[in-house]
């Protein structure tokens, strides 16, 4: 339900989620050169697609490693290999053959070797190699899995990451009970995601010599806290000082209730020869401000003007400036607000000042990197459904460096600060490599480097990517992206879908879906209107945080306003057949409308959305979030008007209402919102009569990760919607 969820799982799964969905037992799985029967995107040709992760260019600056993963479909597996390529596109290549993945690339020793991880001795390690693939030599040796490594600036040492057991909440079973199932549960976050938390991630400091890491010192032992933190966080939250005595990690050091609470993360700072830890967004001796744990924070003393100055609310993601004299980071303000907006901090070392560089860019940074300079930052960011690059100095003076209708999706110095790195997709294309030179503002030079799917592009016919901007009911104007059906006739009438996005704040950006991919829903023949309505980022702060504790309010006008505009305005929309579809908020947001849409739409399709909102207040595991969107426990909101508001508008009080044909779709290990509440939604349509599908997946969660159960996803849902938009 988090802004993050929605987006494509290319983009947001960490390494270490990626790896245990494609382990493979037998052959690895290679490239496919699939030759298509007509030029019209399908599930198979989406599934056929290289996914590229994990880029980087050599020190030199003459070649660059990458990671591509490679799906079976009869296999119902997935593979992961590293490619190299030369740093101007040519000479690509697979340099790992392993039946294990091979994951997470870089470049070690000035470039004269690869380091990455593979399973191939058993258990996940850190290896080595030549750059042309061959000399394959086991570093690590750990008895446990390593999920992810950095090494330090000068080589000698390396933070490996590593699962320990954890039994804050869930009681550890007697040891004569071996095989025992149940579990005892003592306090909240006992589930994460799609697990029970019975272990927690720590970062090891680690010795390397020569082709020997030993197994490391846990700079976080007798802790219980998580680092990098779960679900999605990764080697990204740590950073090595350039002289490797100190390493800079994130932590949120709380447990149970508190965990469940709070989003309050901070930066700390580990000092190698002593062994001392400093915490860089707390004054020492800081004492939290008393929280009421069943209300929203917004008003809370924790969120007050002078205690928003510890840093009550998400900080991740540490980089030191190339000159070590700077840490920065991301930086949110409030506790409570998982979706707050995502600032760039700098911390000076010697002063202890912070300063926000990006304060006069009012929307997300989404990721970054130091310019070789020390006193400039690139970052990207979502601006009018868009994620461009930016460039920001320690004035916070801002300047725009790409544009277009793209999302930049990494970010990378290289040829001494002259180019930048970087994965980019767009609706019409997956990720691939590019090279950004940046010159005056917005006159960046762009060169695509790399071409992993050109073979099936070439053989499809994509539809027709458009912008349209929407007045609003409150007389706003709302950007919409239009995408027409592939051979498009704008004297035929087509069948329509309204998307409703997730989040409830992620944009409606340039994303490219594995799953939800507008290219697809195209190919099938049918229009897609995909508003940008009220609470995304990108159209600044207002905007953003106008959905919390409104769920009902502007947003669904908007979503209304964005389709009524179609039918009226668009000659090729037939508003007789019109498809209400989404995830997440979206579901949420298809169940609320199939109560309130006055007959506008004649099927819905709702994934993985919230249902009734008092059970979900509870069933929920990261408790923050109800919190702040509803605003109380809903056994204590008589004195919130917008918690009264949120319960009463519960989609589940309107089944009265519904009268037309739905689908819900749900997997059970999504502990983020629980599989009831699709089920719920299914019983009380069929029980009302209403035609009705549930499509239920017993082994996924929030998302749908296994081949064959995203080849069913996508047959299910266009088979739906023919059945009742295409009669």
């Amino acid at each position: 339900m988090k802004k993050t969820l929605l987006l494509s799982a290319t983009l947001l799964l960490s390494s270490s989620l990626l790896k245990a969905q494609t382990e493979v037992e037998q052959n690895p799985i290679v490239k496919n050169n699939i030759t298509l029967s007509s030029d019209l995107m399908t599930p198979e040709a989406l599934w056929s697609m290289g996914r590229i992760a994990s880029v980087q260019a050599s020190p030199d600056n003459k070649k660059i490693v990458y990671q591509v993963g490679y799906y079976s479909v009869p296999k119902n597996k997935g593979h992961q290999v590293i490619c190299v390529m030369d740093i101007n596109g040519k000479n690509a290549h697979q340099i790992t053959v392993s039946a294990k993945s091979e994951t997470d690339p870089v470049w070690i020793e000035s470039g004269k070797r690869i380091a990455y991880l593979s399973s191939e001795s058993g258990t996940n390690q850190v290896w080595a190699m030549n750059p042309d693939g061959t000399g394959r030599t086991q570093l690590s040796k750990s008895k446990d899995d390593i999920e992810g490594f950095v090494f330090s600036p000068d080589g000698n040492s390396i933070i490996l990451i590593k699962e320990i057991p954890f039994h804050e909440s869930i009681k550890e079973n007697p040891s004569d009970l071996s095989k025992a199932s149940g579990r005892v549960v003592t306090d909240l976050m006992y589930r994460h995601w799609d697990e029970y938390v019975e272990s927690i991630p720590h970062p090891f400091l680690a010795k390397v010599s020569g082709n020997n890491i030993n197994d490391g010192v846990d700079i976080l032992k007798g802790e219980p806290f998580e680092c990098p933190m779960k679900p999605f966080g990764g080697i990204e939250q740590l950073a090595w000082s350039p002289d490797s005595k100190s390493i800079a990690y994130t932590c949120r050091k709380k447990t149970g209730r508190d965990y469940a609470i709070s989003t309050d993360a901070d930066i700390y700072l580990y000092n190698i020869t002593t062994g001392t830890t400093k915490n860089l967004c707390k004054p020492v001796g800081y004492v939290e401000p008393q929280i009421d744990a069943c209300h929203s924070m917004k008003d809370q003393a924790v969120n007050s003007a002078e205690n928003l100055k510890n840093n009550p609310g998400y900080d991740v993601n540490p980089k030191f400036s190339p000159d070590g004299q700077y840490i920065s980071w991301q930086s949110m303000a409030r506790n409570g607000y998982e979706s707050d907006r995502n600032r760039l901090c700098v911390y000076n070392l010697a002063s202890g000042k912070k300063t926000y560089v990006t304060e006069a860019f009012d929307s997300n940074v989404d990721n970054y990197c130091w310019n070789t300079d020390s006193r400039s930052l690139y970052f990207m960011g979502c601006w009018h459904a868009c994620i461009n690059i930016y460039k920001t100095n320690l004035q916070g003076q801002i300047k725009q460096i790409t544009e277009g209708w793209n999302d930049y999706a990494s970010l990378d110095i290289i040829n001494n600060g002259k180019q930048l790195l970087t994965l980019r997709q767009s609706i019409s294309q997956a990720n691939e490599i590019y090279i950004v030179s940046p010159g005056k503002e917005k006159n960046a030079k762009v060169q695509q480097i790399s071409f992993e799917n050109k073979h099936i592009y070439d053989q499809l016919t994509m539809g027709k990517v458009q912008e349209r901007w929407v007045k609003t009911t409150d007389g706003k104007e709302m950007q919409c992206w239009i995408i027409l059906p592939p051979h498009f006739d704008p004297t035929k009438k087509y069948p329509t879908l309204l998307y409703c996005e997730g989040g409830p704040q992620s944009p409606v950006s340039q994303f490219w879906s594995f799953r939800w991919n507008f290219q697809i829903m195209a190919a099938n023949g049918y229009v897609i209107v995909a508003p940008n309505r009220r609470g995304l980022p990108g159209y600044g702060s207002a905007w953003n945080e106008e959905v919390s504790g409104d769920w009902t309010g502007q947003c669904m006008k908007d979503y209304l306003s964005a389709i009524d505009d179609a039918t009226a305005n668009l000659p090729f929309v037939d508003k007789d057949r019109l498809g209400c579809v989404g995830a997440s908020f979206g579901g949420y947001s298809v169940y609320w409308l199939a109560g309130h849409h006055e007959k506008r739409f004649k099927c819905f399709i709702a994934h993985d959305g919230a249902f009734n909102l008092e059970s979900m207040y509870t069933d929920t595991e990261e408790e923050w979030f109800s919190n702040w969107e509803y605003e109380r426990a809903y056994w204590d909101m008589k004195d919130s008007e917008n918690a009264q508001k949120t319960y009463a508008n519960s989609p589940h009080l309107f089944v009265d209402k519904w009268d037309t044909p739905i689908l819900c779709i749900h997997g059970e290990k999504d502990y983020r919102i629980l599989a009831n509440q699709g089920m719920g939604a299914f019983n009380a349509a069929r029980m009302r009569g209403i035609p009705a599908e549930l499509l239920i997946f017993p082994d996924e969660n929030h998302w749908v990760l296994k081949p064959q159960n995203g080849i069913l996803w996508q047959r299910t849902f266009f088979g739906w919607l023919d059945k009742w938009l295409k009669k």
